[in-house]
């Protein structure tokens, strides 16, 4: 993967709520790591507030939030909101889990980028991720 930015991509993986599964979280933060991208791994069980407020002390080009608790129509409109009143709308949110397809049709709609489902080859994420940064970031 040869993208030529001054600086790497900055990305903040994020688990919200009370899901207490992260493996998928932790797979996907380390293969954004070995694209060569920094990553900043928030843990488990937090609030769109604590994504956010993280993303703007880190300087994020990008938001990855993992969800399996079902909660994603809750989780991912907070989000957004929160960074359009931060004024972060150079910022790509996405993510994944297990989503319906007409769920992600509403959340694309209201600004979140592509969601991936389990089992999504990470270097389809990883190109996503890159794709979108050169488009939409100031680089």
């Amino acid at each position: 993967m040869n993208h030529t930015f001054h600086r790497p991509i900055r990305i903040l993986i994020a688990k919200v709520g009370l899901d207490g599964h992260d493996r998928g979280a932790k797979v996907i933060a380390s293969s954004l790591r070995d694209a060569g991208m920094e990553v900043i791994y928030t843990g488990l069980r937090q609030t769109p507030q604590m994504v956010v407020n993280a993303a703007l002390q880190e300087d994020v080009d990008a938001i990855g939030v993992s969800i399996l608790s079902g909660a994603h129509m809750t989780v991912f409109p907070k989000i957004m909101k929160l960074m359009q009143e931060k004024g972060m709308d150079d910022v790509l949110l996405t993510g994944g889990g297990i989503i319906p397809e007409e769920d992600k049709k509403i959340l694309n709609e209201l600004g979140v980028g592509e969601l991936f489902p389990p089992g999504t080859q990470t270097n389809a994420i990883v190109e996503y991720i890159i794709k979108w940064v050169k488009e939409n970031r100031d680089f």
